[in-house]
């Protein structure tokens, strides 16, 4: 046994204040010299987590603390990227679990601590942002609580201790009466109630690859947790997997790497309870075991809950294909989706009947849209389909995903939540006040939220906070209107100009500017009456010799905010694409031709075959 480690994963719903813990332990566990800037959180390393403010992978740390040292996993809280959190949490023995002093358990809330008390880890629960005006603490223990009952833990488990922390301010501690000065409450009672690594250093070595990161000079590394024995630099090792033993082979260890602080310092040997870095195969994938060659035994590994959102990604194969990105080919997308499913176990890649075309399934909307924007800052360029939830038949009966939606708003908004559901079939469950704001939580087809974002920062004046993770298969609920709008479609290709712009803009709302390349097809803005209408925004005024007052008036033009990558998928329709590019998100008609496309349309509402 390790009496001298402790590792544990901070988990919790998105913006509980996982990442500023982590930040702050850090801090405070004398990682950083007293003079060192640090940014805030300083775990988030990725640029676009940085830009959304985010956690999208998991990341290790290590901080020493009374000759103890705590290994900390920082997690995601997005449902979307959950998959992180289940493989992580095998490399740990226990877990803090964050919970915001007002907004209490949420979905995700739910969703990781099932997962932790079915490892059956030991639980700290930490009641973050005491600091807030409007806390209420006692409510809050009562609610993780009631969370604990209903998820069947033992008795153990209910008696889980507490710690009332802030990280911004950098403070805990375990009696909410008194006034916490800094985080060593928190620090010593990870030592206090986690156990402590339980392998025996003198069997046979054997580790679980959990992750895998890539160095640019030693290729790919597997990252786990050593389960039992001790492994040096130059051990030849087995890697051997528990859902297929029959696929095994060895390699030589080149590079050891153990965390101290937020590196990855080389070591000669590591021992059980650490975790660890290992280099020398780039044959390793997540969900394998490292293992002794004298005794080849595999770990077995939890099963990653399946995806429930499809898209289909394709060549590039509109009129400005190939102009602006690096990689354009089927072989650079292919190579490029089948790699990305290797390192995200919830992200699966199948290839289609078309050469061009593969099938990508994630866990929603986000999950997949954060796969795409990486992929362009990489210099791919390519299109995607609208999103689709995956339908099962269970027993002979058609199902569809169901989310669990919690939706936190001011009362005086509550009635257009209640009519946006209704039109989503959405069905309520409970409604609860906090204060002067209301907190409604439905069940509702996962189909039933796609494009619904933006209508709901509507409907909610930009107030409300809504947050869904996904529930069961259930029977299918009937049709749903995916938009209530229509699209504005280019006439012809060339470059919109202010005079067609100006006159299209009677005809709704332009997601274009003057200046913009368009081509015949592409989506220009969008009409609120709900039919399509090509409008012609590269018409030019004709030039003559009469002049007015009124005609040479300058033309002005609403103003147009473009829209996110987020936005384009929730635009899209069956019948259109979203033609991604490093520097452009164009949103297209799949029949790019007007008189074939109406033919199209004339077939379908008709339902008659070609």
């Amino acid at each position: 046994m390790s009496v001298n480690i402790r590792n544990v994963a901070i988990i919790a719903h998105v913006d509980h204040g996982k990442t500023s813990l982590v930040n702050e332990m850090l801090k405070q566990g004398g990682v950083f010299r007293e003079n060192q800037q640090v940014v805030d959180r300083v775990m988030d390393s990725n640029a676009l987590e940085r830009e959304r403010g985010i956690t999208i992978f998991s990341k290790n740390a290590a901080l020493m603390y009374n000759g103890v040292k705590i290994n900390v996993v920082d997690t995601p809280g997005h449902a979307d990227f959950g998959g992180e959190v289940e493989r992580v949490l095998k490399m740990v023995d226990g877990v803090l679990l964050v919970v915001d002093s007002f907004e209490g358990p949420m979905p995700q809330t739910r969703f990781v601590l099932k997962k932790a008390l079915e490892l059956n880890h030991k639980v700290i629960v930490v009641i973050n942002k005491i600091d807030r005006k409007d806390q209420r603490v006692k409510e809050v223990v009562d609610e993780v609580l009631e969370l604990f009952l209903e998820l069947d833990a033992t008795e153990e488990q209910l008696n889980s201790p507490f710690v009332y922390a802030s990280a911004r301010e950098g403070v805990a501690t375990l009696d909410f009466n008194e006034k916490p000065v800094d985080f060593k409450p928190l620090l010593q009672k990870i030592i206090d109630y986690i156990p402590a690594p339980t392998g025996d250093k003198n069997e046979p070595f054997q580790m679980l690859v959990s992750s895998t990161e890539q160095n640019d000079y030693l290729g790919k590394l597997a990252v786990g947790k050593i389960e039992r024995g001790t492994i040096k630099v130059g051990q030849t090792v087995a890697v051997t997997n528990y859902h297929d033993p029959n696929l095994s082979h060895q390699f030589k260890i080149s590079n050891l790497f153990l965390y101290e602080g937020l590196k990855q310092v080389p070591h000669p040997e590591a021992s059980a309870g650490d975790i660890v870095c290992l280099a020398g195969s780039t044959d390793v994938t997540i969900g394998d075991t490292v293992c002794a060659k004298e005794k080849i035994e595999a770990i077995p590994f939890v099963k990653i809950s399946e995806p429930s959102v499809e898209m289909t990604f394709s060549v590039n194969n509109s009129p400005f294909a190939g102009k602006e990105g690096k990689y354009c080919t089927s072989r650079h997308l292919r190579d490029r989706l089948y790699k990305e499913a290797v390192k995200d176990l919830s992200l699966k890649v199948f290839d289609t009947d078309s050469a061009d075309s593969f099938r990508v399934l994630g866990r929603g909307e986000m999950h997949i849209s954060i796969l795409i924007e990486n992929m362009r800052r990489d210099g791919y360029e390519f299109q995607v389909s609208m999103p689709k939830v995956l339908i099962k038949e269970i027993d002979g009966v058609k199902c569809e995903p169901i989310d669990r939606l919690v939706i936190d708003v001011p009362e005086t908004c509550v009635g257009n939540i209640m009519v946006a559901m209704g039109e989503r079939k959405g069905e309520l469950v409970s409604l609860t006040n906090v204060g002067t704001r209301s907190r409604l939580e439905f069940l509702i087809p996962s189909r039933g939220l796609f494009g619904y974002k933006s209508q709901f920062l509507t409907d909610t004046k930009g107030e409300g906070v809504m947050s869904s993770i996904f529930e069961e298969y259930a029977p299918y609920k009937g049709h749903i209107d995916r938009r209530n709008f229509g699209a504005l479609i280019a006439y012809e290709t060339g470059e919109a100009v202010q005079y067609g712009l100006y006159n299209s803009q009677e005809r709704g709302k332009l997601l274009i500017t003057p200046g913009t390349k368009v081509y015949q097809g592409m989506v220009v803005g969008m009409n609120p009456k709900g039919d399509d209408i090509v409008v012609n925004v590269c018409k030019r005024k004709q030039l003559s010799n009469m002049r007015s007052c009124a005609s040479d008036e300058a033309l002005r033009l609403e103003p147009v905010k473009p829209l996110t990558l987020e936005e384009c998928l929730e635009f899209l329709n069956d019948d259109e694409l979203l033609e991604v590019t490093p520097q452009s998100l164009r949103i297209r008609k799949i029949i790019l031709d007007h008189t074939q496309r109406g033919r199209a349309d004339f077939r379908r509402k008709n339902n008659i075959d070609v």
